[in-house]
């Protein structure tokens, strides 16, 4: 019974990536995912008691999967000065992953406090990653600097979900390269 709860969940979870990948937050129903599933209304109840609880849950999942890959990215890197540049690239090459784009999708909706505070704290993570590069690269306040430099790479994450006019290869190109000259102070 547990292991057919847990798959249950998991469907759920994945429908509502699906569902946030393809039509932002004002898809992501009860009804929707019911219908993606293949279960009951009711039933998607028993699992999850909003529609808030649904996006903290994917947060919870998917977001450190996408920390992961970045810290991963950074890891394989020699310098300080690299680890920036992988800091930035991997989170802008995982813009097309559905789980990138069901988080992008959530932190731009309109979620209860609690849900709003676990993104806040997830990103918070994200950023904490670059810290340590940039105090090496001489930052006086390297925090500060990883929060602005984490305000370009999601500009420039806006600027691909758009479909901008410009390709998303060079929107990538121009927030490495600002990135870097920005570190470098």
């Amino acid at each position: 019974m547990a292991e057919h709860r847990s798959m249950q969940r998991a469907a759920l979870l994945d429908a509502a990536r699906s569902l946030l990948s393809e039509g932002g937050t004002e898809a992501l129903t009860f009804p929707a995912l019911a219908e993606r599933t293949g279960l009951a209304r009711s039933s998607v109840y028993e699992y999850f008691r909003s529609r808030a609880a649904v996006v903290e849950e994917l947060c919870e999942v998917d977001f450190p999967v996408w920390a992961a890959d970045v810290s991963a990215a950074m890891e394989r890197a020699e310098t300080a000065e690299a680890k920036v540049e992988a800091y930035v690239r991997r989170q802008l090459e995982l813009v097309g992953d559905r789980r990138h784009r069901a988080v992008v999708a959530i932190s731009a909706s309109e979620l209860d406090a609690g849900a709003r505070e676990k993104i806040r704290a997830a990103h918070g993570g994200l950023v904490a990653m670059i810290v340590e590069a940039l105090g090496e690269l001489g930052h006086a306040q390297p925090r500060l600097a990883a929060m602005l430099l984490q305000g370009v790479v999601d500009a420039a994450v806006r600027r691909i979900e758009l479909g901008a006019a410009e390709e998303p290869a060079a929107i990538v190109e121009a927030a490495v390269s600002m990135a870097l000259r920005g570190v470098r102070g």
